[in-house]
């Protein structure tokens, strides 16, 4: 087997178990422990995974967050739940942000419902979705793509916010603790809080499976969001301090809880 296809089943692995042993695959392949370990050695440079001991995984880090095309294929059916929540906060005629992310991209699908609308967004799957469709007015933010979030970041990202002002901002967020919410790119950090100062109003987006976790930059304190939408209840060393914050909280029932 050529390099390329050994590093290509080892990412189909990933997507199907969410790690890989190092042992396992010198073994699957027939290759030496130090040939598997050069493989991981550049697919986490290339930012599709974090190592770790004894072999690799594409679950988050503090300072690592896995490839968009891992976290597209990932829980679907909270996705689903946490954007039809969330298409309720919209109404046709509004102005709406959305952020980079694989569970902003199927809510950024949902929001043809409710055209006439004008989206503002940085996530190329969301632009690639509704481009050309009628009652959509599509604001593209500029910057430096990356394929990595699938989204354009940077300063032309910022500044092209800070001018200007939408109804409604729907950002997601990889990890949350305690009082606050965390990202471990700070090009990311930047952006997100750019699209929630640039809003009236904020909506975090977050799949219950991240509380309980860190990550390098702290996005914001949970308060700040005007609503929290996530797939189970909150912790509740945050729900109580939300509670009297006035941020209110939804929990998306998936039809497998219902």
């Amino acid at each position: 087997m050529k390099r390329e296809e050994r590093r290509q089943e080892i990412i189909n692995l990933l997507v199907e178990n969410r790690a890989v042993d190092l042992d396992d695959l010198a073994e699957r392949f027939a290759v030496s422990k130090m040939t598997i370990h050069r493989d991981l050695d550049d697919l986490e440079a290339a930012g599709v995974l974090r190592k770790v001991r004894g072999g690799a995984t594409i679950d988050a880090g503090t300072q690592f967050e896995s490839d968009f095309r891992f976290r597209q294929m990932q829980d679907a059916e909270v996705k689903q739940a946490i954007g039809r929540v969330a298409i309720d906060l919209v109404e046709p005629g509004m102005t709406v942000i959305v952020n980079d992310g694989s569970m902003a991209a199927v809510f950024g699908e949902m929001l043809l419902e409710r055209r006439p609308l004008t989206i503002v967004t940085n996530n190329a799957a969301i632009m690639e979705r509704v481009k050309g469709e009628s009652g959509i007015r599509l604001i593209t933010l500029g910057g430096v793509y990356s394929p990595k979030f699938n989204a354009y970041l940077g300063i032309m990202t910022e500044e092209a916010l800070s001018r200007l002002r939408a109804d409604i901002a729907f950002v997601s967020a990889p990890a949350a603790s305690g009082r606050y919410a965390y990202h471990m790119d700070e090009d990311v950090v930047r952006t997100k809080r750019a699209m929630m100062k640039s809003s009236r109003q904020t909506c975090l987006l977050i799949n219950s499976r991240r509380f309980g976790h860190t990550a390098l930059h702290v996005l914001g304190d949970l308060s700040e969001f005007s609503t929290i939408i996530s797939d189970k209840p909150l912790p509740e060393e945050a729900l109580a301090e939300l509670v009297r914050a006035g941020t209110t909280i939804k929990i998306a029932m998936r039809e497998e809880d219902v």
